[in-house]
């Protein structure tokens, strides 16, 4: 297969991860299913629609790629009434594994279309992290909570960012660009799972 079919997968992989991970905080927020059908739009378009504009790609990846958005909205309808009855429930442990899935393979979809464009390899790894974290931002911010990613300590951004570096480092090693974006996929999602099962803080502010 070629560069652009594996950059499909992956990007179909993460976008459904991150869906799940819309509507599990939605389910939590209680929001109806329209509402948890918005966020998971939002959580799973938002980071690779920030990326595309600022790589000048159009039309943006969900345009090009409708069926993305049939799929979100059926996973949506197949799976909050299981959510209203019960059948699922969207603890903090249920969220962290699909929000952890998504990080690594947006962070590779990012990396790897900012590779294909020629940009340099701070810019890829930076377009590797707005792709993987934008999208979670937005879920965040439309359920009315303050971005996890930017206030509990947690290492998540920096995830995204190493496993983006793994994935250059591969590429600069001469492995093939598909083996070396999953590599740098897989490192991020286990990073940012160890980090949340050992409980992992960044340095924060002193007791007061």
């Amino acid at each position: 297969m070629t560069l652009a079919d594996w950059l499909t997968i992956i990007e179909i992989a993460a976008t459904l991860a991150f869906a799940v991970s819309g509507l599990i905080v939605a389910a939590r927020e209680k929001l109806d299913v329209v509402g948890a059908a918005v966020v998971a739009i939002a959580a799973s378009f938002g980071g690779g629609t920030v990326r595309d504009v600022l790589l000048s790609r159009r039309p943006f990846f969900w345009v090009e790629h409708q069926e993305y958005l049939w799929a979100v909205l059926i996973l949506a309808a197949v799976s909050w009434p299981l959510f209203v009855r019960g059948r699922l429930a969207p603890t903090e442990r249920v969220l962290v594994v699909p929000d952890a899935l998504g990080l690594g393979l947006f962070s590779a979809s990012g990396v790897g279309l900012a590779l294909d464009a020629g940009m340099p390899m701070l810019v890829a790894a930076l377009m590797g992290v707005v792709t993987a974290v934008f999208g979670g931002v937005v879920r965040d911010v439309l359920c009315n909570r303050v971005p996890a990613a930017l206030y509990d300590h947690q290492p998540y951004a920096l995830c995204a960012f190493a496993g983006g570096w793994l994935s250059i480092g591969c590429v600069e090693l001469g492995v093939a660009h598909s083996s070396a974006l999953l590599i740098g996929a897989a490192a991020a999602t286990a990073l940012r799972l160890l980090a949340w099962w050992r409980g992992w803080r960044l340095p924060g502010w002193p007791a007061a």
